[in-house]
């Protein structure tokens, strides 16, 4: 004990530290009332001597008075140490279950060899904390991870990795530059994190698709109801590419036999019957068709202005009309059905075809776009600051119906939809006349794109309805009866840009706006 008692001085500030630590663990274990141990020590005379010997105590019978005055004096470490190993948990627990009777000689047998595997155990564990104090170099080290131990445990939005500490001078210049642009890297602000949900469920796998299939602007994008993995994109570099997102492979499938011929392509749409065809519009005012499964130089192409064609759609119930916008200031339905062969006296080219223009209509100023929906109805925006339906016989109800106007005596087209029209029928202008007219601010100037409507391709409620940006920096929600459904935005004033392009999810009541600075906000 004299040994024992002279130990203390002569050891490190770091075993003071240790054995203190200690103490205050067994001190504070000597409170929380371990008397179920205290007492199965007290029936025994020949386990009492023994705890006497190795502990100091010399009143087990007064084992509650002693505790109280146990903090008034500070116990020795080496005591405090001794009673933690004779009465800890798991030593009484596996004797009990091994049906060791307590104070016999093989009671005490196991509690010596407990007390040399646990004094062994803790020289172990502190000469491997004698060792971690040494410097460690991993330089060199190819074992993913090492640096744990260098940085130990993060909690949190706490770094593990800073550019500076990973700069040690030995960097090659490639990978200094390279990890300058990575750290340059910003969360998107578009949203916020916690807010931008894609899916509604557990993302297992991510892969970004091609994001520069064109070398100038697109001007229109479609995807095919039979292939939704294909995304069809129309550019201004003159070709048509389709965009397989599972390869991540954008595919040529259209461009003029000459690489020099200048085409700029301004809209792109397909047959919901055929996936092989595609049709197209140009600035100079053609329509092209072409069949994909053909060389390039079979397209037909037909000259329908001798202006900008905005904009253009196919009707989804009958492919063969289509209508179009033009810088001419008319929107114009056309049968493909029927090509005529129309006689130009002023041109060197006399003949020329065309399909049959079944009529059209006049704006006061030029027209951005006309828009087909699933029921045949087409809208259409205009610089006259206009938004116009053209039912063309679909029976809907109008704004004069909801109000209690008697409506108008039908018209002779109306005897029934488009679909049932025979094929080079012709209707005059007052046929040709919208039904709604609605009243919105189309005047964007140069830094906003234009506005056009864009009906939900398929919707669940049968509701036929579209949406159009609004220079207040909101989205316009219309039915096809012209009465206004929504004005989406945002309280907060957080949309800073007019969301021009304006698109709806084919099924759900989802609502994305583009602006010009490229960021999307998304209504759902």
């Amino acid at each position: 004990m004299a040994k024992a008692a002279a130990a203390p001085a002569a050891i490190s500030d770091f075993e003071a530290q240790r054995l203190a630590n200690i103490a205050e663990r067994n001190a504070l274990l000597k409170q929380l009332n371990l008397q179920s141990k205290a007492q199965a020590i007290v029936g025994n005379t020949q386990r009492r001597s023994y705890s006497q010997e190795t502990t100091g105590h010399d009143d087990t019978s007064n084992k509650k008075r002693g505790s109280a005055k146990g903090g008034q004096q500070q116990p020795t470490a080496k005591r405090i140490k001794r009673e933690r190993l004779d009465f800890s948990g798991p030593r009484r627990m596996s004797s009990r279950l091994a049906g060791i009777q307590a104070g016999s000689d093989k009671a005490e047998e196991a509690d010596k060899a407990l007390l040399a595997a646990t004094a062994a155990k803790e020289e172990q564990e502190r000469i491997q904390r004698l060792r971690r104090q040494e410097d460690i170099d991993f330089e060199g080290s190819l074992v993913l991870g090492t640096d744990v131990l260098l940085k130990g445990d993060k909690g949190k939005y706490e770094r593990t990795f800073d550019f500076d500490n990973g700069d040690d001078g030995n960097v090659d210049g490639d990978v200094k530059a390279l990890r300058q642009r990575m750290n340059k890297l910003a969360l998107w602000d578009a949203f916020e994190p916690a807010r931008l949900k894609v899916v509604p469920e557990r993302i297992y796998a991510m892969q970004m698709h091609p994001t520069e299939p064109h070398t100038r602007t697109i001007s229109a994008m479609h995807m095919h109801p039979s292939k939704p993995e294909t995304l069809y994109t129309a550019s201004y570099d003159s070709s048509i590419r389709a965009t397989d997102l599972h390869k991540s492979l954008a595919v040529e499938i259209y461009g003029p036999a000459d690489p020099s011929q200048d085409e700029p392509l301004s809209g792109v749409d397909m047959a919901d019957t055929d996936v092989n065809v595609v049709y197209f519009t140009t600035l100079s005012g053609s329509l092209g068709i072409y069949d994909t499964r053909t060389p390039a130089n079979t397209a037909t192409t037909y000259q329908l202005s001798d202006k900008k064609i905005g904009g253009f759609s196919l009707n989804p119930m009958a492919p063969h009309y289509l209508a179009t916008a033009s810088l001419d200031r008319t929107m114009k339905l056309w049968d493909l059905r029927k090509i005529m062969t129309v006689v130009d006296n002023d041109s060197d080219d006399n003949n020329y075809s065309l399909p049959t223009l079944v009529g059209e209509h006049e704006s006061r100023l030029s027209v951005s776009h006309a828009a087909f929906n699933a029921a045949g109805q087409v809208a259409t925006s205009s610089y006259d600051d206009t938004i116009k339906i053209h039912s063309f016989g679909v029976t809907t109800t109008t704004i004069n119906q909801a109000k209690k106007i008697p409506p108008r005596p039908p018209r002779p087209h109306e005897a029934g939809p488009m679909t049932t029209w025979p094929a080079g029928r012709t209707i005059d202008e007052d046929m040709m006349k919208p039904e709604v007219v609605i009243r919105h601010n189309n005047q964007t100037g140069r830094w906003v794109t234009i506005l056009r409507p864009q009906w939900q391709r398929h919707p669940t409620d049968g509701i036929q309805k579209f949406a159009i940006g609004n220079m207040n920096r909101f989205v316009d929600v219309y039915a096809a009866d012209g009465s206004q459904l929504a004005q989406l935005g945002d309280d907060e004033g957080r949309i800073t840009a007019v969301p021009a392009v304006a698109v709806w999810h084919e099924r759900k009541e989802w609502v994305a706006g583009g602006n010009a600075s490229g960021k999307v906000c998304l209504w759902m």
